[in-house]
């Protein structure tokens, strides 16, 4: 059995309209990276609204961990939608909220006292993790990394460490916030050690390290590339954090609830952050972020200096709570991890325009050269695959720093069949491409 099915070109004729509608009612700031206009979807797979039906290995940038549309999560939807919508939290109180909340104090890393609280998106939970950091140590600055991604907004602009695509023409970025390199073995030859001495230069330099409120840095770079760092530059990162009394922040918006084959991404090195950021795959699609810290951190704000209005939805804490469900009763960690495991074997030699796969489970990043030897950056063979892969029903992504990584973020139902009918496509896109250039 395929699962791909292909009616028409992709994209097909009512695509083709729709992207034109699109073009006239839509600002070009907003990108849209597969033509194809969706009309259903269900666990890894998309219908589109010419009737083909692809493979989704994107998992909307991470945000379909438990599958497109599961069914208890409709179920429960549903059921929310015949009691109310939203009264405002700020106003009156609901109880899958609070619920939500003692299950991210449970769940999430930290042998403390926990407290949580929900906003809209990820972006929005990390500019309230620095208010909460700030607030609760009186200081100014907070340091990121090179080629780390926060968020579109004006805090989390500033935080980014990349300008293309997301900088570039929108200063000036806010101020007290400071850079540092995040680690990138397969191009930066640098020792853990060599990489924390950059802090210390920072403090010598540039800011006293009694004037940082925070440090944040993703578990995995997701934008950045799918780099992971060792667990010996985390655990670094934490003991600085404490000799200074800085807040650690984990953004966890891209690498939590199971991506990585553990809950959350900070597991995997041994390190509890201070404070944790959610969102993305939190509730299933519906708009959710949450911030988790300790107790004494996040009560430092006084009464009414944190809010939002729309945050914390019944909808997206209904949703939540089922995502947790599922991820438990489906093992969808371990899942991720034979995910991982099975794209990595099929992809490691197929290609000598691949110089790396790396990842943590089922958050895989494929880096595209031109020449194992030099190791140049080659986006344009990237460009073509998203394309021929969508062309022939596989949904992929791109990212890094230069351009010349394939995202790979499958939802994490997916079964072994479809993922190897997807790997499938993808291997021959690559033989293709490999063909054409060598001609």
């Amino acid at each position: 059995m395929s699962f791909i099915e292909l009616k028409t070109a992709i994209p097909g004729p009512k695509s083709l309209d729709l992207l034109k509608q699109r073009q006239d009612a839509v600002p070009n700031g907003i990108s849209t990276n597969i033509p194809i206009g969706v009309l259903s979807a269900s666990g890894a797979l998309i219908r589109d609204v010419d009737g083909n039906r692809l493979i989704d290995l994107a998992g909307g940038i991470g945000t379909i961990n438990v599958g497109h549309s599961p069914s208890d999560i409709v179920e429960a939807l549903k059921e929310q939608l015949d009691h109310f919508i939203h009264p405002v939290f700020p106003v009156t109180m609901y109880e899958t909220y609070i619920k939500l909340a003692e299950k991210l104090n449970d769940l999430v890393p930290g042998k403390f006292p926990k407290k949580t609280i929900f906003f809209n998106s990820g972006a929005e939970g990390v500019e309230n993790a620095i208010k909460i950091a700030r607030r609760h140590t009186g200081r100014p600055g907070v340091i990121s990394f090179e080629r780390g991604f926060h968020g579109r907004t004006f805090m989390t602009m500033s935080l980014t460490g990349k300008v293309k695509d997301f900088k570039q023409g929108f200063g000036p970025m806010a101020t007290d916030v400071y850079r540092v390199p995040y680690p990138y073995s397969y191009r930066d030859e640098q020792t853990d050690e060599e990489l924390l001495n950059h802090f210390q230069r920072l403090f010598q330099v540039s800011v006293d390290p009694q004037d940082i409120a925070a440090i944040i840095m993703e578990p995995v770079q997701g934008e950045g590339g799918l780099v992971v760092p060792s667990s010996e530059f985390v655990k670094g990162v934490r003991e600085l954090c404490n000799d200074h009394g800085i807040v650690l922040i984990a953004d966890e918006v891209q690498t939590g609830f199971a991506r990585t084959g553990k809950l959350f991404a900070m597991e995997h090195f041994g390190v509890e952050a201070d404070i944790t950021v959610m969102s993305k795959s939190i509730a299933a699609g519906i708009p959710l972020a949450a911030v988790t810290g300790k107790t004494d951190i996040m009560d430092s704000p006084k009464l009414k200096e944190l809010g939002t209005t729309l945050g914390g939805s019944p909808l997206g804490c209904v949703a939540a709570l089922k995502v947790l469900e599922i991820i438990e009763k489906e093992n969808l960690a371990n899942r991720a991890e034979r995910i991982g495991r099975q794209i990595k074997n099929r992809l490691e030699h197929s290609s000598p325009f691949i110089g790396e796969i790396r990842g943590l489970g089922a958050m895989i990043g494929i880096e595209m050269v031109k020449d194992q030897e030099t190791m140049a950056p080659y986006p344009e063979i990237v460009k073509q695959m998203v394309k021929k892969c969508y062309e022939n029903g596989v949904i992929i992504l791109t990212s890094g720093a230069y351009g010349n990584v394939i995202r790979l973020l499958p939802p994490l139902v997916i079964t072994d069949e479809q993922l190897s009918e997807a790997l499938d496509v993808l291997e021959n896109v690559l033989s293709e491409l490999e063909n054409k250039t060598t001609v």
